[in-house]
C-alpha cells in the first residue's frame, strides 16, 4: 500500500465517491484543467468530464448559490473556495441558504453540499490566503465544520462529509498538505463525523487541538513525556456538532486543560470548549484551563507568521502552567 499526503488524501476521496456516486460533482475556479491551486482536483476533471468536475468564474458568491441549488435538487456538490479567506462572500448563501432549507421547509429539503477551503497559516502567504476562521461557522445552526489533521482522517472525514445529508464545511490545513505521509487504503471506508479521536493517552494533563496544530499538540507530548509528565492529546476533528463527553471524560481523568489553535484568541472555538470545560468539569479541574492560540491581530507576513502561530514550546510552557497551578 502506497503512502500518501494529505492533499493525496483529498483527491483520492474524491475520487473514489465521485466514482461510485454520480450525484457527486466538484466545483470551483481552476479545480478541472489546473486541478486547484494546490492540485487537490488535479486528474478529476479527465476522468470524469467537464459536466462533473467544472471550472468556474471568480466569483465565490454565485460558487456558493449554484452549490446550494445543486444540492436542494438532489447533487452532492462539493465546492472549492481556493482559500479560507475567499469564503466571506459565500457566507450569506451558505448561512442564510444552506444551513436553514432543512429547517425552512420542515425536512422536505436538505442540501448535502461540501465547501472545501485550503485553511490557515504556514506557506509564507499574504494575509488573506492564510486564514484561521473557523470559528466563524460554528455557531451558525445546521453546518458541521470539520477538520482534519492527517492524510487518513483527511480521507476518511471527507468520504463521510460527501455523503452527510446536511452541509458540512471542511477545512483542510494546507501546511500539512505535504509535510508527511502515510498508508491510506483506498476502500471507501468513512471515518464517523461529530467524534472526537484521542491520539494519545495521558494522566496529567488534556491537550485538545485541530487540524495542523495537532502536529505540535503531538510534540508537545512527547517533549513533556522526556520530564515524567503524561499528557492526554485529543483532535476534535468534527468542531460541531462538538464530542464534548470525550474532553470531558479526559479532563475529568487529568484536572488539566490545554487548549490549542490557530485562530485568534478572541472568541475562537477555544472559547466554547473552555466555557464548555468550567460548567461541566469545574469541580475535577485542579488548574485553571489555558489556551493557545494564534494573536488578535490578522496573520503577520512571512517573516512574523511562524511567531504567530502557537508554537510546540508555548503548548509545553502552558501545560506546565497547569501543573504548577496545582
Amino acid at each position: 500500500m502506497a503512502q500518501i499526503t494529505l492533499i493525496e488524501a483529498v483527491t483520492q476521496a474524491l475520487a473514489y465517491e465521485m466514482a461510485h456516486d454520480e450525484s457527486v460533482v466538484v466545483l470551483g475556479e481552476d479545480v478541472g484543467v489546473n486541478g486547484g491551486v494546490f492540485r487537490a482536483t488535479q486528474g478529476l476533471q479527465e476522468k470524469f468530464g467537464e459536466l462533473r468536475v467544472l471550472d468556474t468564474p471568480l466569483d465565490e458568491t454565485t460558487i456558493a448559490g449554484v452549490t446550494v441549488g445543486m444540492a436542494a435538487q438532489g447533487m452532492k456538490p462539493v465546492a472549492e473556495a481556493q482559500f479560507e479567506g475567499f469564503i466571506y462572500p459565500m457566507m450569506e448563501q451558505i448561512a442564510c441558504h444552506a444551513a436553514r432549507l432543512r429547517n425552512r421547509t420542515r425536512g422536505r429539503i436538505t442540501v448535502p453540499a461540501v465547501w472545501r477551503a485550503p485553511w490557515g497559516g504556514g506557506i509564507r502567504a499574504p494575509e488573506h490566503h492564510s486564514e484561521a476562521n473557523e470559528h466563524l461557522f460554528t455557531n451558525i445552526p445546521g453546518l458541521r465544520v470539520v477538520m482534519p489533521s492527517s492524510p487518513a482522517r483527511a480521507y476518511g472525514l471527507l468520504l463521510a462529509a460527501i455523503r452527510d445529508p446536511d452541509p458540512v464545511m471542511f477545512f483542510e490545513p494546507k501546511r500539512i498538505y505535504r509535510q508527511y505521509k502515510e498508508e491510506v487504503p483506498d476502500d471507501g471506508e468513512a471515518l464517523p463525523l461529530d467524534v472526537c479521536f484521542v491520539l494519545r493517552d495521558g494522566t496529567d494533563v488534556t491537550i485538545v487541538t485541530w487540524g495542523a496544530q495537532v502536529k505540535e499538540a503531538l510534540e508537545a507530548a512527547d517533549a513533556l513525556a522526556e520530564e515524567g509528565i503524561s499528557a492526554e492529546v485529543i483532535d476534535v476533528a468534527t468542531l460541531t456538532p462538538l464530542d464534548f463527553d470525550t474532553i470531558a471524560e479526559s479532563v475529568q481523568k487529568t484536572g488539566r486543560c490545554v487548549i490549542v489553535h490557530e485562530a485568534p484568541k478572541t472568541a475562537g472555538f477555544g472559547a466554547e470548549i473552555a466555557a464548555r470545560v468550567a460548567e461541566e468539569c469545574l469541580y475535577e479541574l485542579l488548574a485553571p484551563v489555558e489556551r493557545v492560540t494564534g494573536y488578535d491581530t490578522h496573520i503577520p507576513l512571512f517573516r512574523l507568521e511562524m511567531k504567530y502561530l502557537p508554537s510546540t514550546e508555548r503548548v509545553v510552557e502552558a501545560a506546565k502552567r497547569t501543573l504548577a497551578n496545582s
